[in-house]
């Protein structure tokens, strides 16, 4: 059993790696402009433009790859905070918006937007969401810690509640939002359009940090997923690991959140799914949920770009993948069986 798990976890992870590196080129070729995969990996590996054209290579550097890299660090993301939350939090259901993170960030936003705040210039809407994702979190951290101690029950409460109160918040902007409302609407249905180099480099830098943090203390997340009492009588802080943990994975997808907007049911899908297909063990599922999740929504965001006829938001093409898989989970849970 162990040696086909062990199997799998690399046919699933070097399949990931090859599907992750020809997507790349693939994607950056498709479009209203299409550009052969020769002219894109020329594009990519060499700073002469004239060779390929100055329009291709203006196209592929600077519009259709900053998008791609981002809808991947996004996946990658998302993906990974939605395993530490289902398995630190020890539920199924459990996704990167658990918290009420996504509340806070769109209430943020749309703080933002009403008031044309523009000290930043066009980071201005993505810096208030963060901010708010963040005041979200300490404000449920805060509530759920109870004589220096925290559990997942306190924590899935408090997060409903912060999340209704700033959802609360959310609708009586749009209430008064006037002319701004349609703005508002689309951020809070996420997409990946316009996206820059500039922010490109900043979800990769945190999304590579939590990578790290996830990594090191993947061990704990295994005990942790034995249950409280296991993981004390084996030595584990479970309070502090439980803390670090869900504080990194909420801080990678606030700023997923706040580049990007509202991109539902991915850091639930793809736990999962790749759950399923190698097994349980967390220090592997964070390679193969880093690069799936991926992989998973890049090709979504292509779907939406390059096939469709119009672009709808992502967060509407992912909604509806996700919902009928989450209704699935539901119905798998109450029922008592297990995937």
């Amino acid at each position: 059993m162990f040696e086909m798990e062990k199997r799998r976890f690399r046919i699933w992870l070097i399949s990931g790696i090859a599907i992750f590196s020809v997507a790349l080129l693939v994607y950056a070729g498709m479009g209203y402009i299409k550009i052969p995969v020769k002219d894109v990996f020329e594009i990519l590996f060499n700073l002469n433009p004239e060779k390929v054209g100055m329009t291709e290579w203006v196209i592929v550097r600077e519009v259709r790859l900053p998008r791609i890299v981002v809808s991947m660090i996004a996946g990658a993301a998302l993906s990974l905070s939605g395993l530490v939350f289902q398995g630190v939090l020890l539920n199924p259901l459990a996704d990167p918006y658990t918290l009420g993170i996504s509340a806070g960030a769109s209430f943020g936003a749309a703080l933002a937007i009403i008031l044309k705040l523009s000290f930043l210039g066009g980071f201005t809407v993505q810096l208030m969401a963060f901010v708010f994702a963040i005041i979200s979190l300490s404000m449920v951290l805060k509530m759920a810690t109870f004589g220096g101690k925290i559990n997942s029950v306190s924590l899935i409460l408090s997060g409903v509640i912060i999340g209704a109160f700033f959802s609360a918040g959310l609708t009586f902007t749009k209430y008064i939002a006037g002319d701004e409302v349609a703005s508002i609407v689309f951020w809070l249905m996420g997409s990946f359009s316009s996206k820059t180099w500039s922010e490109a480099l900043i979800m990769g830098i945190v999304t590579l940090l939590g990578f790290l943090v996830f990594i090191y203390y993947g061990e704990e997340m295994n005990i942790l997923s034995l249950g409280e009492k296991n993981a004390l009588s084996m030595g584990v802080e479970t309070s502090r690991v439980r803390k670090i943990l869900l504080v990194t994975a909420s801080i990678i997808s606030a700023v997923s959140v706040s580049v990007c907007g509202i991109i539902g049911f991915v850091g639930l899908i793809v736990p999962h799914l790749m759950r399923f297909l190698v097994g349980t063990d967390n220090k592997k599922l964070i390679f193969i949920c880093a690069i799936w999740g991926a992989i998973i929504l890049s090709a979504a965001d292509n779907l939406v770009r390059a096939v469709l006829p119009n672009e709808i938001p992502i967060g509407i093409m992912t909604s509806l993948l996700g919902a009928p898989f989450f209704a699935f989970i539901f119905r798998k849970r109450l029922s008592g069986g297990r995937l």
